[in-house]
């Protein structure tokens, strides 16, 4: 589980509890009248907005924020530029005898295309079509907490004119209006806090989410066709690192290896 998203939304709760609790009167701020109007209403207008077979996708996507993910960038590099000195030593058909080694799927399935002998025009295309539909389901999944963060408040406004129109019965009584006009404004409250507090920040992680992984399969992508196409690993190895940072790159490197010959095929980069 991702702690930073959790913690977060954990503390914000309390810092805003600690403020009420400092102020006195803090039963004015729980009404279950607008807990369920703010909640149950955009809950209900956010399923309105999807496909009842789109849903449990939007929701399994949308769960990635609150998952503890971390991407070895470096890690898949070396495989990478491993897998060319592999191909430059033996044959791109010797990488068929890595397949099972391999964990990430799509990095299988961009080998299992070399090895096929796939032009590799049609390899890109192939690869950039599934890197293209992890960005339209991630789209997706943010735009859940997108639909909601934006139901909220509008819905915390429904429960606060609800709240006003009980008021106005009463004004025949000075006593019960201020009173009245707290717990109609209680509702707008509740909508502004999922909104700013939970819906936008879980949409804004799955956003980092996202690039990351959109990241790490174009920098497969990457090797795939540096692979196919014979480069040498230094030089694939120099193309993989230009996707990352400059204070990371160093972290990226060509191991020394040796041919079956004695002869030397790689250096440190």
């Amino acid at each position: 589980m991702d702690l930073t998203s959790v913690l977060g939304i954990i503390s914000g709760f309390l810092l805003i509890i600690i403020a009420i609790q400092r102020g006195g009167a803090s039963r004015s701020f729980f009404d279950l009248s607008a807990i369920l109007i703010t909640v149950g209403g955009s809950l209900a207008a956010t399923v309105v907005s999807f496909r009842k077979e789109d849903i449990g996708k939007v929701l399994s996507v949308a769960s990635i924020a609150f998952k503890q993910r971390t991407i070895d960038y470096t890690a898949t590099m070396e495989q990478l530029i491993s897998l060319a000195d592999l191909a430059r030593r033996e044959g791109l058909i010797a990488l068929d005898n890595t397949l099972d080694t391999v964990d990430d799927e799509f990095l299988k399935r961009g080998l299992q295309l070399v090895v096929d002998g796939i032009d590799p025009e049609i390899i890109q295309e192939i690869l950039e079509t599934g890197i293209s539909e992890i960005g339209a389901r991630h789209k997706m999944g943010r735009k859940l907490f997108d639909q909601m963060a934006m139901f909220a408040p509008a819905f915390g406004m429904i429960g606060t004119l609800i709240g006003l129109i009980q008021m106005l019965r009463t004004l025949n009584d000075p006593s019960k209006i201020g009173p009245g006009m707290a717990v109609a404004l209680v509702t707008t409250f509740y909508g502004a806090v999922l909104a700013y507090m939970v819906f936008m920040p879980l949409s804004a992680k799955l956003a980092i989410r996202s690039q990351e992984e959109i990241l790490h399969k174009a920098i497969i992508l990457e090797g795939i066709l540096a692979i196919q196409s014979g480069d040498n690993p230094r030089i694939v190895a120099e193309k993989l690192r230009a996707y990352l940072p400059s204070s990371e790159r160093d972290e990226v490197e060509y191991v020394k290896r040796q041919a079956p010959t004695g002869e030397e095929v790689g250096s440190s980069l």
